[in-house]
């Protein structure tokens, strides 16, 4: 085990001028405006070690906040190699989370109420009492709804007046909606129960409305380090501006263009105006990239120019010789000679020596690897899925293969296309897509994918083969594999970085998605495709296909393609 680094001066050694600026801005508001690969993590860790080699941090008053366990585990890990394990690194639920158990039995003289899973069960329990009949995904959809009223910290009312801004699940109106999301509310209270989000606001109002737990935080608390605060959301604010109350002792990070939960309640505006609060703010930007070559830098750059809050950056890392461009834009004829071009590619890099697991295919929504995945099997390229289930193992393509077996064992004397659409309909699956986001499209994706497997079947195939064939797919693509390319969403790749990236699906519909139609839908868009972009350090391929995998219907490339300006 690498020993601690206690020496104060030790701890500025290693750090460019921008992230010593940031390290040694210990007292009052600072922000840290911080661009992809720019080492925000090693400058802002550097900076709490710093503090506490230095005195001005009691380690056991210092609390860094982060938005995913993983996260919060990483900074727990370097803060300790750089002598400061006494600071809590943890995410905002899990610190509300202690906090509410620790004072709410000292309140009310009683435990603190359970908190739930799952919204889904408990919404489905409300509709029943207002007699709604809801499909399982828009449940989900409804469960969701609720997660962001409560995440934006809106009353019913308050989210009454927004809804329209929303799309809402199938099936439910308006004010279906806000009595669905009233009933859900007693049947939660009636079992002492709270959800996730009120553990948030709850936590808040406890600090906030009695003063001698006010206090006792605040003692405990006395600085704090928010990472991704792009992603910060109006209740999480609450919390942070309850645990903070008069003092300003906050240090935030983040890059506003790489905020891409919005549709989920963040706020980029948090970071965008910090350095306007009361009393000013230190703001430092980091801008040297030490993860991309120059070329991916500056592509990054090209799709980001002009946007507010976008940093400029500098590639420190140049090009290692390689004989083609470091950025290439590739057309396809349709989406599978796409997903057939990228094996192939990937294929060709791994024999010359590129391990698989520095290799990452990155899409927009979860139905687009199921070509990429039966590509990958036939080019016997190893591939492991990340923030997502592999094609086959998502739960409506599970119900619909055993559908289609059914079928196939009833031996239906029709076409082929006849027999998978009526199974698809059975399971919800329409001629046109559901108008918004959320697990009642991404069903209809999925569905849709399999209709598009269909299309490519041999002439004359029955339902049985096609049923085998789709077995054989399943089979093949759940080998396991140590050494693997990884497939992934772009929000799952969030905060990742592979050598080489590829980047299909750049088509208008895709990316941006068509259920994108407003200037701030759009520009979340982009957002997604900056993080994409920066993810890769030597080789970044972008690719679209003219058509679908039927060839059928003309696609426009993606409208940000074009400022790209790639030959």
């Amino acid at each position: 085990m690498t020993p601690a680094i206690t020496d104060a001066d030790a701890l500025l050694a290693g750090l460019d001028e921008q992230q010593r600026q940031v390290a040694t801005a210990l007292n009052g508001a600072v922000c840290v405006l911080a661009g992809a690969g720019t080492g925000k993590t090693r400058a802002i860790t550097h900076r709490i070690a710093y503090g506490v080699a230095t005195g001005v941090y009691p380690p056991k008053r210092v609390m860094a906040l982060t938005f995913t366990s993983r996260a919060a585990s990483e900074l727990r890990t370097r803060l300790a190699a750089l002598g400061a394990s006494g600071v809590a690194a943890r995410t905002f639920h899990s610190a509300a989370l202690a906090q509410l158990n620790y004072f709410w039995p000292r309140l009310l003289d009683a435990v603190a109420p359970s908190v739930l899973d799952k919204k889904a069960r408990l919404v489905a329990q409300a509709a029943e009492t207002l007699h709604l009949r809801l499909e399982p995904a828009a449940l989900k959809d409804a469960a969701a709804e609720i997660e962001f009223r409560k995440t934006s910290a809106l009353s019913l009312a308050e989210y009454a007046e927004r809804a329209g801004e929303r799309p809402l699940p199938d099936g439910v109106d308006l004010d279906r909606m806000v009595a669905l999301q009233e009933r859900y509310e007693v049947l939660k209270d009636e079992r002492r129960m709270i959800d996730f989000e009120d553990v948030l606001l709850a936590t808040a109002g406890m600090i906030t409305s009695e003063p001698q737990v006010a206090t006792e935080v605040r003692e405990q608390y006395r600085f704090f380090t928010v990472d991704e605060y792009q992603d910060v959301s109006p209740a999480q604010q609450l919390l942070l501006d309850a645990w903070l109350g008069e003092r300003s002792d906050v240090c935030v990070v983040g890059d506003a263009s790489q905020t891409i939960y919005s549709f989920a309640g963040a706020r980029a505006e948090y970071l965008l105006r910090f350095g306007e609060r009361p009393g000013g703010a230190t703001v430092v930007r980091l801008e040297q990239n030490y993860r991309s070559v120059d070329q991916v830098v500056q592509t990054a750059n090209t799709l980001m120019q002009g946007r507010r809050g976008a940093l400029v950056l500098s590639a420190v890392r140049r090009p290692t010789g390689a004989r083609e461009p470091a950025v290439q834009l590739r057309r396809y004829a349709s989406d599978l000679d796409e997903a057939a071009g990228i094996a192939a590619d990937i294929s060709a890099l791994i024999a010359a020596g590129t391990p698989a697991s520095q290799i990452a295919v990155l899409h927009r929504i979860n139905s687009q690897s199921a070509l990429l995945e039966q590509a990958f099997a036939d080019a016997k390229v190893p591939v492991r899925t990340r923030g997502s289930l592999r094609f086959f193992d998502q739960p409506v393509v599970k119900q619909a293969l055993l559908l289609l077996r059914g079928a196939a064992a009833a031996r239906l004397e029709e076409p082929l296309f006849k027999s998978v659409s009526d199974v698809l309909r059975e399971l919800g699956h329409t001629h046109h897509a559901p108008a918004g986001p959320g697990e009642q499209r991404t069903r209809w994706e999925l569905l849709d994918a399999l209709a598009t497997l269909v299309e490519q079947a041999p002439a004359g195939a029955t339902l049985q083969d096609f049923v085998t064939d789709l077995v054989e797919r399943a089979a093949a693509q759940h080998e396991p594999a140590v050494e693997a390319v990884t497939l992934a969403t772009l929000h799952a790749a969030k905060g990742l970085e592979w050598p080489v990236v590829f980047l299909p699906g750049l088509a208008d519909g895709l990316l941006p998605i068509s259920y994108a139609t407003t200037p701030a839908a759009i520009e979340e868009e982009r957002r997604l495709l900056y993080v994409g972009l920066t993810r890769a350090r030597d080789r970044l391929r972008l690719s679209f296909a003219a058509t679908g995998a039927n060839r059928a219907g003309e696609r426009r490339p993606s409208r940000f393609l074009a400022e790209l300006r790639l030959p």
